[in-house]
């Protein structure tokens, strides 16, 4: 296998030419890099090297100039806009259009069109699609169905839209003038530069040899061709019969257009090479599930390398960078030397993330008048990090415990600092215009602390880098105020591109990089990854202001010529190589169907290459064991707090209704929970959940129901109720304000969801005054009223006590009738199938709320053994208030239950049982076997369910 270049090298060597009187121009500098290396390969004296440039560096060497910073030509064209536009938009709005403009500014240039006429048609084609005057009422009504936004548009607004196209031929203009006033450039302008004044050109003093190019934008065909008309420059193309020769291949769509030319068609070859045709039997298709997989993939087709062959004639292309990591884990031990030439993008750092979320937490900054606060969410985001946590640990573990444990929703600055200095350079309120001396500080800080972490301050120098690059240019620039959010946006733009340069020699080791930098370079091995339609060509169109159909008129490039690029790319790889492996997967990765690329389906179809070699990576598809806690010694003694204590300063572990419909749900969640004490991690309450719904609501109820200190009982009247109305508002406030842990005299703050919430919270309180007054007064005997029992239970040992413990919502007293009240805020249903149903944990429509409010009266005459009153349970569900048949009380039967002592018996009875059941060491905690009730468990991940 003789690579293009050393190839191209060697005609050099044996023509005519002297080698310090050539300049070899190629599309990119890594191939200049492995020219240089084939032609010091090539001779056997010292010889001068002939002078190795890049298009870009003849263009910008005519020019007399070199393109300036993107973020600077943005603040120039900003200038101007600011100047033109009657209502211009501030800079941080601007800035992402200008990104556009710019880009299409560069396009125009680059392909020679002419701006003034394409953004007239451009002004144009807006002004004509928004008159819709000469069209009927009827029509407008039609359009208005597919065209919405626009239609709802007042004249002031489509007058400002107008505007903005009108001007671009404008800002085009003026925007070259004050470019070349402060000698400020961008490539394009160069490239048009030159191209326009090509007479101007002198004879160069060295011949110029250009090699490897596909696809010229028009000022580069426009150079080259009077480089080679005028001056006798040669070409050497690297192109291959299959595609040149099939009109339906986009592979060779610009090579047939310079094939026809009258001056770049004599520098074609007389024989085109046929290789392409001849490679069927050397490329092997590989079909694999997952994305991932890949890399255990290449891993096993690189361990088949001879050990005499040379690593740096195999090639890995990686389409997706995200696939770098995952395929240098699996590269087998052999692999000792290795080239990467993609970067690792620094966006994928722990650094980045770090100062991406110090960023974040200056956008949410609170000014009080108690002083500074931030929001929980970026602080418990930064508090994440080992950089804080390392310098003091115990006061930032206390203050996420702290977070998370009263629900704190903004946190004053004076409890973040502690005893760490980066705390006090990260919590604290800056002005957007100190922002980057904030950010270098916090860099600066960072690499001290990480000086033993070569990866990590390689991150923070790429940062500090461009964060001083970006520091100059706004500093240079006053008159644009900063805002936070833009800063933040900007930082991820550009840290978006940035990548981190691995170290290593070029020319040795196995070689791994993306497409684009496989230009011009030949491997005896190729395996490319990540063969999908959409990731190879990739998907997705040109990013522009102007529409195709302009874009095509004027010979921009359209998504057509840019698959035509990946196309040669993908099929110059194959020019020269004994063994290729293309990859594609099977799996939908980002909702797109896992497709193979069109240029494995073109090569099966056309070169009959084979069926694709389905690739199994083997995993472990064994179901996962059943897994059960065999209630040994240790874990008996460790359920002995759930005893009931004949001291009461014993401290024990009380179980609630909730804990024992968890053990009726599964044995196994009730061991995690209560035994094991395995908590659901504590996270700060934003929205207005199901939970805090109910939380809040039944706080509420309590402080307009609530008994004073020293009552005991509390009558309800019509009186009472009309007194308690206007009170709603603010028991609600209140109720809000303690789940928020607000202190007292602090403002609370009420915006989206809290706002509407707080609408419903009133309007179900005063719901439940009506539905009191209707039904005639009562008397309060507790609110939110924690009592503690216990019940004995038969075990082998003997007779033990349960210890139990629930909140009643409510217990009134009406008409001699003891009322157990649960508030619910779900679909609780208050119809019981039976009294043994309610333990039978097979029974799909157990009644855990009335499991539960059953257990309530248990409860209260437990507490009162002298009670002769009837008790009577029921369930308040919020939803169904406004039903005028709502009835709250338990039915069985098509009865109501008019009193539990009905019941008690049967009850008490299955009670007991289930508690024996848990102290039973012959019954292990064990998985639930209907696993719908795994769905939504927090322990779901240890069962792996």
């Amino acid at each position: 296998m003789i690579p293009f270049l050393k190839e191209t090298a060697q005609k050099l060597l044996d023509s005519n030419h002297r080698m310090e009187e050539l300049v070899v121009v190629l599309p990119n500098r890594r191939a200049g890099l492995f020219f240089t290396r084939y032609l010091g390969e090539l001779i056997d004296q010292p010889v001068w090297m002939p002078e190795v440039k890049t298009i870009e560096q003849v263009f910008y060497g005519l020019a007399g100039n070199t393109p300036a910073d993107d973020l600077t030509l943005i603040f120039e064209l900003y200038e101007l806009y600011r100047q033109i536009q009657e209502e211009p938009e501030d800079f941080d709005r601007f800035y992402f259009w200008g990104e556009l403009i710019l880009k299409d500014f560069n396009d125009l240039d680059q392909f020679l069109a002419p701006a003034k006429t394409l953004y007239q048609n451009l002004a144009e084609i807006k002004a004509f699609e928004s008159d819709l005057s000469f069209l009927t009422p009827e029509q407008r009504d039609l359009i208005s169905q597919f065209w919405l936004a626009f239609a709802k548009q007042n004249d002031q607004e489509k007058q400002k839209f107008l505007r903005f196209w009108q001007i671009l031929g404008r800002l085009y203009e003026d925007f070259q003038h004050r470019l070349k006033t402060a000698g400020l450039a961008y490539s394009g302008q160069l490239y048009r530069k030159v191209a326009e004044n090509l007479h101007a050109i002198p004879r160069p003093e060295k011949q110029h040899i250009f090699v490897g190019f596909n696809a010229f934008t028009l000022s580069e065909e426009r150079l080259i061709g009077h480089f080679v008309k005028e001056f006798g420059a040669e070409i050497f193309w690297d192109l291959d019969q299959y595609y040149l020769n099939d009109k339906l291949q986009e592979a060779g769509l610009f090579f047939r257009d310079y094939h026809r030319d009258s001056i770049f068609g004599k520098t074609f070859p007389e024989e085109i090479p046929d290789r392409i045709r001849h490679q069927r039997e050397n490329i092997h298709v590989h079909s694999i599930p997952l994305k991932t997989n890949q890399a255990n993939l290449v891993g096993k087709l690189l361990e088949e390398i001879p050990a005499e062959e040379a690593l740096e004639e195999t090639v890995i292309i990686l389409p997706d960078e995200q696939l770098l990591f995952p395929v240098l884990h699996y590269l087998p031990p052999q692999i000792d030397k290795l080239n990467v030439t993609m970067g690792y993008p620094v966006r994928n750092a722990p650094v980045y993330a770090f100062l991406d979320a110090v960023l974040d937490l200056q956008r949410y900054v609170k000014f009080r008048e108690e002083g500074v606060s931030f929001y929980h969410k970026p602080v418990t985001d930064l508090l994440s990090f080992p950089y804080l946590l390392q310098e003091d640990p115990t006061h930032f573990q206390g203050l996420l415990d702290k977070i998370k444990g009263e629900n704190l929703l903004e946190i004053p600055a004076d409890l973040l600092v502690g005893q760490s200095e980066l705390a006090a350079l990260v919590f604290k309120q800056v002005d957007p215009s100190e922002i980057f001396d904030y950010l270098t500080d916090l860099i600066t800080h960072l690499a001290l602390m990480l000086q033993e972490d070569e990866v990590q301050r390689s991150y923070l120098f790429q940062a500090f880098k461009q964060l001083n690059r970006i520091k100059e240019i706004f500093q240079g620039n006053h008159s644009k105020a900063l805002k936070i959010d833009f800063v933040l946006k900007l930082f991820r733009q550009i840290f978006r591109e940035l990548k981190l340069p691995f170290e290593g020699e070029p020319l040795q080791g196995l070689q791994m990089m993306g497409v684009l930098e496989s230009r011009n370079l030949d491997f005896r091995r190729v395996i490319i990854c990540d063969l999908n339609e959409g990731s190879f060509p990739p998907g997705g169109g040109i990013n522009s202001m102007i529409p195709f159909n302009l874009r095509r008129a004027f010979g921009l490039p359209v998504q057509e010529q840019n698959d035509a690029i990946y196309a040669y790319t993908f099929y110059r790889l194959l020019h020269r190589a004994e063994e290729v492996h293309l990859i594609y997967t099977t799996a939908a990765d980002q909702g797109k169907a896992g497709e193979m690329s069109r240029f494995l389906q073109q090569m099966q179809a056309e070169l009959g290459v084979a069926a694709p070699e389905i690739s199994m990576v083997p995993v472990g598809l064994t179901p996962s064991k059943v897994i059960e806690v065999a209630k040994s010694p240790q874990v008996l003694n460790d359920m002995e707090a759930f005893l009931a204590k004949s001291n009461p300063e014993e401290k024990n572990r009380p179980l609630s209704a909730s804990a024992l419909n968890m053990y009726l749900d599964c044995r196994l969640k009730f061991y995690f929970r209560y035994v094991a004490g395995l908590k659901e991690r504590e996270e700060v309450v934003t929205e207005i959940d199901p939970s805090t719904f109910g939380t809040i609501l039944h706080n509420a109820v309590e402080i307009i129901y609530g008994l004073g200190e020293g009552e005991d009982s509390r009558k309800i009247d019509p009186h009472e109720i009309k007194r308690l109305r206007p009170q709603v508002q603010t028991a609600v406030d209140q109720a809000i304000r303690n789940f928020y842990q607000l202190e007292e005299g602090k403002k609370m703050d009420y915006s989206g969801q809290l706002q509407i919430a707080r609408e419903i919270f009133v309007k179900y309180l005063e719901a439940i005054l009506d539905y009191d007054q209707e039904n005639g007064e009562f008397t309060i005997l507790g609110v939110e009223k924690n009592v503690p029992a216990s019940i004995p239970v038969e075990t082998k040992e003997g007779t033990v006590h349960f210890a139990l413990q629930g909140v009643i919502d409510r217990v009134d007293e009406k008409d001699g009738v003891v009322r157990l009240i649960d508030y619910k805020t779900g679909k609780d249903d208050k119809k019981v199938l039976s009294i043994a149903s309610l333990f039978d944990r097979d029974e799909k429509k157990r009644n855990k709320a009335a499991m539960q409010t059953l257990l309530y009266a248990y409860f209260y005459q437990f507490e009162h053994p002298k009670n002769r009153k009837a008790l009577k349970p029921g369930i308040f569900n919020i939803r169904e208030i406004y039903n005028p048949n709502f009835n709250p009380f338990l039915q069985m039967n098509g009865q109501e239950i008019h009193d539990y002592r009905e019941v008690e018996e049967e009850f008490v009875s299955g009670l007991s049982a289930m508690l024996g059941e848990i102290l039973n060491p012959e019954v292990p905690f064990s998985q639930t076997e209907d696993e719908e009730k795994c769905k939504y468990c927090a322990y779901k991940e240890i069962c792996g369910r």
